[in-house]
């Protein structure tokens, strides 16, 4: 079982013989011990407060309920969604996570109980839905009154499956019980007697069963799955639409089913289905070596990151329909951003990463991690953001868009996705290829890593992401050969993200230093990591000082709304300003060409953040006169956890630059 556990994020080769896999692939987390102050408190929080808080609202908001009657085949199905059987399913896959690495007997014993109560509303032959078992005469509106005929549209039965299979694997590799993994199963199992050539076609309305069906093809080993996951991919746009129409619904748009995968090249549609989409068919191309999915997801993720995405890493402009809008359209008033998307968006990145080895796809996935994803869950633990705001002006953020946390939405699918996600970070820290060991996120902790049938423990020691001082402690069981592989991060590059989408204003960069035992060491720089090759021995230590200058950022032209305005950024962390630490008011503020910014460290402000402090213009709103004042701006991530008020992430200049008069 030790042996299962190590690699079962997303790593193959588990339990059969895979002739293809990722090149590159994930350390695991439970490999992987944290101490640091930034992530260690969250996922601790996540523990304490979070998975059982959600638990409790799974039980009080009727979604136990549902299993319940399901499995009595009598009631009336009691909450709003059909999918509302997920929130379930994601809680235990976060609750596993977490047992994996903190045994905890009494949450063992009430994850087994809640898999006792899902395995009762499973139907005989494997179909597990409860908006339709329950009461199948009158099943939910979105279902359709037969089996799978209203799926390619919202009926989410393999959506549904899709989050049990992930969340059954999850327990059966955290703790070696088959109660949940045999459900999942029996599930797949008909799934593969139901869909496939000769058997029904579908393309899955809301994408996540192709990544559940790889991760039970994983553990056992059966190629059907593997297929069957391969087979809905390639059934997107083979459904009769109205091409001609702009309505995203009715060209099929929405569902990324517009036209076949390989042909596919911009980040469209839902933004969570587009990412669990994209991050589906890197598992098959992965395993099956399709290179036309590899080809389509390149160009795809080149869009999304050159035109369709926030400063702080989200995405998902629209708010009708969460959806991704045309290139450049990125309004602020009424972004949208769901906190899911940003966790998508996670899950697509590593992925990417594993496929090609570049750094700028962990830039992307630090930029998420530390902006536009934490900011979905509030400091306490239990409030949470669906959407993420980039600007509040008095007391609004676009029509019906959320301007404070709350404890649950009746959609409820971003708080457990948090839960689910978070216990599994320590997994995206180190990856390993042949004798390489990829770093890729500065947090610190300790790691064992086999390399070379020889055991290599790798510490890490920072205070990251408040200084860009890091350290590196390297210990192999004896002298050994490979190479360590650093990130140098893009912003530290000044690359404020990989594309011309955002840059700064100052590009000015200094060539990182790395030190080896005290001394300066020479390193090669690929694909945005520093490699360093060499024997190493006990006791090795080495040091880089990432510079954490306050930096500038501006937007391409083309975003029209973010035109003669900057955003703050220092190392990865995005800042903005809220109301209640400026005068109760930021809409009035305006940036200075020359305004400089001090960072602050206030361990009592927010669980503790680095703050950056500076002299701006502010406008009377009466008589328009320009006055100067203070700015204090606080982490992206953290806004929203003191209250309501105004906040703001790009700040008009003072003095808008003049265009050309060609222009």
């Amino acid at each position: 079982m030790k042996k299962l556990i190590i690699a079962f994020l997303i790593g193959g080769g588990i339990a059969n013989a895979q002739v293809k896999d990722y090149a590159i692939q994930p350390v695991a987390f439970t490999t992987v011990k944290l101490n640091d102050h930034f992530w260690l408190p969250r996922i601790e929080t996540n523990r304490t407060v979070t998975i059982p808080a959600s638990f409790a609202r799974c039980e009080n908001t009727g979604r136990v309920k549902n299993f319940e009657m399901a499995a009595a085949r009598k009631g009336s199905f009691c909450t709003k969604f059909p999918f509302d059987d997920t929130d379930i399913y994601k809680t235990i896959e976060g609750a596993s996570y977490s047992l994996a690495v903190h045994p905890d007997p009494k949450l063992d014993a009430y994850v087994d109980s809640l898999i006792k109560v899902v395995g009762k509303a499973q139907e005989p032959d494997g179909y597990l839905y409860t908006a339709r078992t329950i009461d199948p005469l009158h099943p939910h509106p979105w279902s359709g009154m037969e089996r799978w005929t209203r799926e390619n549209d919202n009926s989410h039965e393999l959506y549904n499956s899709g989050h049990m299979f992930e969340a059954a694997s999850a327990h059966f590799l955290s703790t070696g019980k088959r109660n949940f993994l045999n459900i999942a199963l029996k599930n797949a199992d008909l799934l593969v007697s139901t869909f496939g050539p000769g058997k029904k076609h579908v393309a899955p309305g809301h994408e996540i069963v192709e990544m559940g069906l790889v991760r039970l093809y994983r553990i056992t080993g059966k190629k059907d799955y593997l297929d069957l996951a391969k087979f809905f991919i390639d059934e997107r746009g083979r459904r009769e639409y109205n091409k001609n129409s702009t309505d995203e619904w009715k060209n099929g748009m929405y569902w990324q089913d517009n036209e076949p995968v390989v042909d596919q090249d911009e980040a469209e549609g839902h933004a969570v289905r587009a990412m669990y989409l994209y991050s589906g068919m890197a598992d098959v191309a992965a395993l099956t070596g399709d290179k036309q999915y590899i080809e389509a997801i390149d160009k795809i993720w080149n869009n999304m990151v050159s035109k369709k995405i926030y400063v702080q890493g989200g995405i998902g402009a629209v708010p009708s329909g969460e959806r991704f809008g045309a290139n450049y359209e990125l309004p602020n008033s009424t972004a949208y951003n769901e906190t899911c998307a940003a966790i998508g968006e996670v899950f697509w990145n590593q992925r990417m990463f594993l496929l090609h080895g570049d750094s700028k796809y962990i830039d992307l996935m630090e930029k998420v991690l530390y902006n536009g994803l934490i900011s979905g869950v509030g400091l306490d633990g239990k409030s949470f953001f669906y959407t993420n705001a980039m600007q509040v002006v008095n007391g609004f953020s676009g029509k019906s868009l959320e301007v404070s946390r709350s404890g649950w939405f009746e959609c409820s699918c971003c708080p457990t996705n948090m839960v689910r996600f978070l216990p599994s970070l320590p997994g995206y820290i180190y990856a390993l290829k042949n004798n390489n060991i990829y770093v890729n996120l500065f947090i610190a902790g300790k790691a064992d890593i086999k390399v070379n049938n020889q055991l290599v423990k790798i510490s890490q020691v920072n205070n990251y992401p408040w200084n860009g001082l890091l350290n590196f402690n390297v210990e192999p069981e004896s002298p050994s050969n490979f190479s360590l592989l650093i990130r140098i991060p893009g912003w530290s590059r000044s690359k404020a993200i990989p594309s011309d989408l955002y840059d700064f204003e100052n590009k000015t960069a200094s060539k990182i230093e790395i030190k080896l035992n005290g001394h300066l060491v020479s390193y090669k720089l690929e694909n945005g990591y520093a490699v360093i090759k060499r024997e190493w021995k006990k006791g090795d230590q080495l040091q880089m000082n990432l510079p954490m200058d306050v930096k500038k950022v501006i937007a391409n032209p083309a975003l029209k709304e973010d035109n003669n305005k900057v955003a703050l950024q220092r190392g990865p962390i995005i800042y903005s300003a809220e109301w209640v630490d400026n005068h109760g008011k930021v809409s009035n503020m305006l940036m200075p060409d020359n305004a400089i910014f001090k960072p602050q460290y206030e361990s009592n402000l927010l669980n503790g953040v680095t703050v950056l402090k500076g002299e701006v213009m502010s406008k009377d709103s009466l008589s328009h006169k320009l006055s100067k004042t203070s700015l204090t701006a606080i982490p992206y991530y953290s806004w929203a956890n003191r209250g309501k008020g105004e906040m703001l992430v790009w700040f008009p200049r003072a003095t808008p630059l003049i265009k050309p008069a060609t222009e």
